[in-house]
């Protein structure tokens, strides 16, 4: 068969399979898997036209929907094993606040700022990424970066006194004028 008749060929049939295969993925799997599924069958379609029996293509691509549906739970399957080995073997690392503050104050003043703040802050003491590192991360200039940085420090040291005065603690006079 010439390459203009496969195609010919394929594309009057394409139709049918199509939507007749989605309804058949939608009725085993979830939309997005679905979606993936399909793009797979047509393509697996595509290369094996060949082996379709003429008049039975739709069964042939059941089959076809079948069989890449199967590889795709399996794959998602190993995924879920992957990641659940990983977090065995490697679990995530709590994040230790600055000394002498506790969990819930330095995150309580952490969402309180902009989130372009807090993620500048984190990525400076969390990350431990140099100014330079910074300003490749987020796009801008390492000096944008100093100057951004230095207003965020700011303004979670505010944060963090504004939490620290509603706490009841009591700023020191100590050394200042009356």
């Amino acid at each position: 068969m010439n390459p203009d008749d496969r195609r010919q060929r394929f594309e009057a049939v394409a139709p049918t399979v199509i939507d007749a295969v989605r309804r058949f993925l939608a009725r085993r799997t979830d939309p997005a898997t679905a979606d993936d599924v399909l793009q797979e069958t047509l393509l697996v379609c595509w290369r094996r036209f060949d082996d379709a029996a003429t008049g039975e293509v739709l069964p042939w691509a059941y089959g076809v929907a079948r069989l890449c549906l199967a590889n795709a739970e399996r794959s998602r399957r190993r995924q879920g094993r992957l990641l659940a080995r990983i977090r065995q073997l490697d679990p995530p690392r709590s994040v230790s606040p600055a000394p002498g503050l506790p969990d819930d104050d330095l995150a309580a003043a952490l969402a309180s700022l902009r989130a372009d703040d807090a993620e500048l802050l984190r990525l400076w003491a969390w990350e431990e990424l140099a100014l330079s590192q910074i300003a490749v991360v987020l796009g801008i200039s390492a000096n944008a970066v100093s100057i951004r940085l230095h207003r965020a420090k700011r303004r979670l040291r505010d944060e963090l006194r504004k939490g620290e005065a509603s706490a009841g603690h009591e700023e020191s006079t100590e050394g200042s004028r009356p």
